[in-house]
């Protein structure tokens, strides 16, 4: 089955058949026409013939740094969602929260022809700011606002000065933070410099919040509570970066005979599911990862559709503190 066929069948010119495979202008009459014939000889373009006609075959590259998380799934779950009413199809890219392996991605995704890439940002280095800026299809970057780059963040900062102001607010003025690298510019940094806000606006000293930084790990919760134990023993309120962190912390808070939240409260981001089974239920806040992922997706059918040279746009989406036991 050929383009001429299909537009024979259709009783439309075979140039009409090509627009419409590539996402052209045409009548809604034509589409309803051509629709039809596809619908009734089962006809797929062939991606190599694609790719000779527009320098680009109807795949986005979608580049996560672990496929073992609960905000990743919900991500790309919002992805497929939105681009399962286009012609383009998801093509998933993990990279083991390495940074090398994310550029590389970047890299081979362009040559292989994808029409863009939805990369969901972790760290932001010399190298990514070069690779962005060389990248020659669409780019969209989910969770972190880079600069000069087309993104869908969440308010880290606000999140976490909420949060944080809400624990103060229950009496926990010791506080302690657990977080992770801040070559992270959301989760490291700005969920960070949200809490020391929060008690800068009490009237506390924000220079004198106990923190550590670790991994994504939630190891780093029980290594981490020993350590602000070390820099603070009075510490009552611990706020970690991830929700994972917080029930290891929670964990071990218990172990060392510690009552939550009476001796010590404790919060987290992203609402895991499992912090509503744990024992006090986790405060955490809720951020809407999946409408994120369709944020995204939509931004960059929008590019395709209406040219990638689109001035530069970054969304930022809302968040929920999800009030439960642990303060």
């Amino acid at each position: 089955m050929t383009i001429r066929e299909v537009a024979a069948i259709a009783g439309v010119s075979p140039a009409a058949v090509s627009r419409y495979l590539n996402g052209g202008s045409l009548s809604e009459a034509k589409r309803a026409q051509i629709r039809r014939a596809i619908e009734e000889t089962g006809y797929h373009p062939s991606a190599a013939g694609q790719m000779l006609r527009t320098g680009r075959i109807n795949q986005i590259g979608v580049i996560v740094p672990q496929i073992n998380s609960e905000s990743v799934g919900e991500v790309t779950a919002g992805v497929a969602e939105k681009l399962a009413s286009s012609k383009y199809v998801m093509i998933l890219g993990s990279c083991a929260l390495n940074e090398e392996t994310e550029l590389e991605y970047l890299q081979s995704m362009q040559a292989n022809h994808v029409a863009g890439i939805i990369l969901m940002g972790t760290a932001y280095s010399p190298s990514h700011a070069e690779a962005f800026q060389r990248c020659r299809v669409p780019l969209v970057v989910t969770g972190q606002k880079f600069p000069g780059v087309h993104c869908v963040y969440h308010d880290d900062f606000g999140a976490a000065r909420e949060l944080a102001g809400h624990m103060i607010a229950r009496g926990h003025r010791h506080l302690g933070y657990i977080g992770v690298n801040e070559e992270d510019p959301a989760v490291g940094l700005e969920r960070r410099r949200g809490v020391q806000a929060a008690m800068e606006e009490a009237g506390m000293d924000p220079e004198g919040l106990a923190r550590v930084a670790g991994t994504f790990d939630p190891k780093t919760g029980e290594t981490g509570l020993l350590q602000l134990i070390r820099q603070d023993p009075s510490m009552n309120g611990i706020i970690c970066a991830t929700d994972k962190i917080a029930l290891t912390t929670m964990q071990a808070l218990k172990r060392l005979g510690r009552r939550i939240p009476e001796d010590c409260a404790v919060a987290g981001f992203d609402d895991n599911w499992a912090g509503t089974l744990s024992e006090p239920k986790l405060t955490t806040v809720h951020f809407y990862q999946k409408q994120c992922g369709t944020e995204a997706a939509a931004m960059m059918l929008d590019l395709l559709n209406n040219g990638a040279q689109t001035p530069v746009r970054q969304t930022k989406l809302g968040y929920t503190l999800v009030e439960r036991s642990s303060i």
